[in-house]
């Protein structure tokens, strides 16, 4: 198996979250973890907005600062801007943000 980034890791200022995005969906929502073929997990999200002009980029990161409970600056795609696998910046608490994760992946 290769070394499958981690679904995710605490940073200075919080964590950093693996996501899977599919835009242009019927809705906005974060629906559980997902595995890639490699074995690596990833939270799944869905938005309505189009993959252009970093629309869809902004809709994930509304959505993931309404489901992890912050404000919007606080959270930023830092990796994959134009892949559907991205990485999610989240600042805050990490063990509050890392039990919402775990969540997710329990449902």
């Amino acid at each position: 198996m290769i070394n499958a980034p981690p679904l995710l890791r605490h940073t200075e200022s919080g964590i950093e979250v693996a996501v899977r995005l599919t835009p242009r969906s019927s809705k906005d929502a974060i629906e559980g973890v997902g595995q890639t073929a490699d074995g690596g997990q990833h939270l799944k999200a869905r938005v309505r907005a189009l993959p252009e002009d970093g629309k869809a980029n902004r809709a994930l990161e509304r959505l993931a600062a309404k489901w992890f409970g912050v404000a919007p600056r606080d959270v930023s795609v830092v990796a994959g801007a134009t892949s559907r696998l991205k990485t999610l910046a989240v600042n805050g608490d990490a063990e509050s943000l890392a039990a919402r994760v775990k969540t997710a992946s329990s449902a």
